[in-house]
């Protein structure tokens, strides 16, 4: 096999890989540019001036005199290895777009546009006599409104609804004697709701822990899948085939979170995660005669760890910036053949305090590695830059006249 993947896109297609052919493609959870930055983490992270999206409670502390906007960009290089064959890739683009808001005491809202999942690869397999060509791309994208309320001190609710929408195109091209092309196309337009709770406490004046869980339920996909076929020998022209309802045949599996912080002064933050999904109970009916039996889900969970730290609150510039570490290992949803596809990863971030305004500005450095077990199939190194702009003004605030 001749790997030969090169996808730019308008949003960061961050699965420019392979293993994307598989399922609804590479997964994302909905982790901001500071998040990631923190192997990401955020189940429990309760912030009043970031947008956590990854645990809708979190709204509910949101400050109240300010208007937030988060906006990430994603760069990505990997590098991939099978057997003796060495490619590259390189992606980039718009990742995502959200914003927070209070709406009364101890109520906040937030609402935005979100990768939910990414197909991206381009290789070649040759035949006896002739050449295969396999080309994927698309994803799904979300658009989401969230609430959080705060019914007592210390204990937060939260829900996101969203909209769910996009193509999944996997093509098959055989030129040998005579071309020939299958495709295999999915088309969403759904609903998606996840809700989240935090609790909060302080172990002493300066020390806060805080504990968080997330669930998202199983629920039946909506939408259509079909089939293309072409044959050139045959004077075929284009036909669709097996054009069926999502309804009954595709499913979105559970999804179970975890996490707990530890806050000391507001200037270090220590968190762990823990996602659980069982993919292998959710329905995936293959496309007759598109799909070979090896195409199977799996359950995926995920554990990672993050840190953060800011020297000072006040003072000079360097001691007010953040610093950010993290960790991550995740057993994913993707089978091949009976081998799981996993990927482990760690993390670097900056957090650079605009002059004059509490905008910031974070730059993050991720790197990945990503394969298949226990037959090895491709390596694949991810080298991830992500730049957000958290915009943190003052929408609410009355200026008093003198």
């Amino acid at each position: 096999m001749v790997l030969a993947m090169g996808t730019l896109a308008v949003r960061a297609q961050y699965a420019t890989t392979p293993y994307s052919r598989v399922g609804y493609g590479i997964l994302n959870d909905n982790a901001s540019g500071i998040q990631r930055s923190m192997g990401g983490v955020g189940i429990a992270m309760q912030n009043g001036r970031q947008v956590n999206v990854m645990n809708p409670a979190s709204y509910a502390c949101v400050d109240s005199l300010t208007f937030l906007w988060d906006v990430g960009l994603d760069l990505s290089n990997a590098w991939s290895k099978e057997n003796s064959e060495h490619g590259y890739n390189f992606a980039g683009g718009l990742d995502y777009i959200t914003s927070q808001f209070r709406i009364a005491k101890g109520l906040g809202g937030s609402f935005g546009l979100l990768p939910y999942s990414d197909v991206g690869y381009s290789y070649a397999v040759d035949l006896d006599n002739g050449v295969e060509a396999r080309v994927g791309d698309g994803g799904l994208t979300k658009l989401y409104l969230g609430l959080g309320y705060s019914p007592v001190k210390g204990l937060s609710l939260g829900v996101n609804v969203g909209y769910l929408f996009g193509s999944i195109t996997n093509s098959s091209l055989v030129i040998a004697s005579s071309t020939t092309l299958f495709e295999r196309e999915m088309q969403v337009r759904d609903y998606d709701v996840n809700a989240g709770i935090q609790y909060a406490f302080n172990v002493t004046p300066k020390d806060r822990i805080v504990l968080g869980a997330t669930y998202t339920p199983r629920k039946r996909f909506h939408g259509h899948t079909w089939g293309v076929y072409y044959d050139e020998s045959n004077d075929v022209k284009a036909d669709t085939i097996s054009y069926e309802s999502m309804k009954d045949t595709h499913e979105q599996a559970e999804s179970y979170g975890a996490g707990i912080s530890y806050n000391h002064a507001d200037r270090l933050l220590v968190e762990a995660d823990f996602l659980y999904q069982p993919w292998s109970k959710a329905k995936y009916t293959k496309i007759e005669g598109f799909e070979g039996t090896s195409t199977t889900l799996g359950n995926r969970w995920k554990a990672a760890v993050g840190v953060a730290y800011t020297p000072s609150l006040r003072g000079p510039y360097f001691k007010r910036m953040s610093y950010r570490a993290g960790a991550f290992y995740n057993h994913d949803y993707l089978n091949i053949r009976g081998n799981n596809v996993r990927d482990y990863g760690l993390s670097i971030g900056f957090t650079f305090p605009a002059p004059s305004s509490k905008t910031l500005i974070n730059l993050g450095f991720e790197w990945r590695h990503r394969y298949s077990s226990p037959s090895l199939y491709i390596k694949e190194d991810y080298l991830n830059i992500t730049l957000s702009v958290n915009f943190n003004e003052l929408w609410f605030w009355k200026n008093k006249i003198r």
